[in-house]
């Protein structure tokens, strides 16, 4: 971990002068072609391990980073003993795009939620290393797929104009997408590795959203968290994968494992879902980390929120009950909106979630992340009984 934090520094220092010296925001870069066979035989952390590869690839990752907004989440430690969830929000990515219908840069969101169980280690894995290993990935990828130039006498490969990433528009949904289900294969690689080694028994469940331009969505889940779309009434935009799913059960048990129903549905009568990062001992009966992806997906004009949230929310609170607390925060009796208040906290809308639930009987942690769209002022949720 040294290594890597010494060679991000080193990396930040060069993006610094570059951007002093030449007063652009991307600079000429180039990647090393035994870096690129690093990243071929090892993956994200192969690449970030290499003292070589990081202050190459460090730079780069470094130079798409871009956070400057407030992510609104929340979460709350609820009747359990540790706390295990992890929330990660990484806002305003900018990647370099060419081509003719290309703007100056896409944006790009990434949100996650991780509940862990068995201790905090998978999730807590899981947050550390996303966005770097997604930028990882996402650098790999754009250099594959751009047409590339071999210089051998001095062993580089860089993009076919010079820059430090670009990508073309019509490539940047494979690409991004690909670097997302890379990123979980590597988390969760890097995570079942340490835990023989170290004798952990700990998962974590994986809800990811990646938001393009404010204009579409694509979502990867791994357990029993949630997505949602509050578009007018509650979408679900994610599959619990509970053991006593159909398909996931037929997994399990070709696999040599058994679904017990104790209070909950088990695998081999332990485990509550039946994908999960981590969770090495049940592997072997057919437990995954492979996520489930739905997307690309276009918002529309009806799409008010977007809510990620651990399943300690849901033991108390139904979707479409989560979404009409959120249009009740964001609008009185008479409708004005509450945000034209300004004493209001950005955060209300995420810990409004959590605090309902945990209010209404949730034993479980609990965590939710509220991303307030572009369309979010003219939505009208509609009332359900259910709340």
């Amino acid at each position: 971990m040294g290594r890597f934090k010494n060679g991000i520094l080193a990396a930040e220092i060069l993006f610094l002068l570059a951007r002093l010296l030449s007063g652009i925001d991307w600079v000429v870069s180039a990647v090393s072609s035994s870096c690129m066979i690093t990243y071929d035989d090892g993956g994200a952390p192969a690449v970030l391990q290499s003292s070589e590869c990081v202050v190459q690839w460090g730079f780069m990752v470094e130079s798409l980073k871009n956070s400057t907004k407030i992510c609104e989440f929340a979460s709350l430690q609820g009747h359990r003993k540790y706390q295990e969830d992890c929330v990660t929000c990484n806002l305003g990515i900018r990647i370099p795009l060419i081509g003719k219908d290309a703007r100056n840069a896409a944006k790009v969101d990434l949100l996650a939620i991780f509940d862990g169980h068995g201790g905090i280690e998978a999730s807590e894995t899981a947050k550390q290393n996303l966005l770097d290993y997604f930028l990882v990935h996402v650098i790999a990828g754009a250099f594959k797929k751009s047409s590339t130039l071999y210089d051998n006498q001095h062993d580089l490969v860089k993009g076919s104009h010079g820059s430090l990433l670009e990508i073309e528009d019509k490539s940047l949904h494979d690409i991004l997408k690909e670097a997302l289900l890379g990123a979980i294969r590597d988390i969760d690689l890097k995570f079942s590795l340490e835990a023989i080694q170290k004798g952990y028994s700990a998962g974590s469940t994986a809800s990811i959203v990646v938001l393009l331009n404010d204009e579409e969505l694509m979502v990867a889940n791994v357990g029993d968290s949630k997505v949602i779309l509050c578009s007018g009434y509650a979408e679900e935009l994610t599959s619990d994968h509970h053991p006593d799913r159909d398909d996931e059960r037929a997994r399990i048990e070709v696999a040599g494992g058994f679904v017990l129903d104790w209070d909950v549905p088990r695998v081999n009568g332990v485990l509550a879902v039946s994908r999960a990062i981590g969770d090495v001992l049940l592997k072997r009966y057919g437990v995954i980390a492979e996520p489930e992806t739905v997307g690309w997906r276009s918002m529309s004009d009806k799409d008010g929120y977007l809510v990620i949230a651990s399943d300690g929310v849901f033991e108390s609170l139904t979707p479409q009950s989560v979404c009409q607390l959120i249009g009740d925060a964001k609008v009185q009796e008479n409708g004005t909106p509450y945000d034209k208040f300004p004493f209001l906290p950005s955060l209300s809308l995420a810990y409004c979630v959590v605090k309902t639930a945990l209010q209404r009987g949730s034993t479980d942690n609990l965590s939710a992340i509220v991303v307030p769209l572009a369309q979010a002022a003219g939505v009208i949720l509609v009332h359900k009984d259910e709340l």
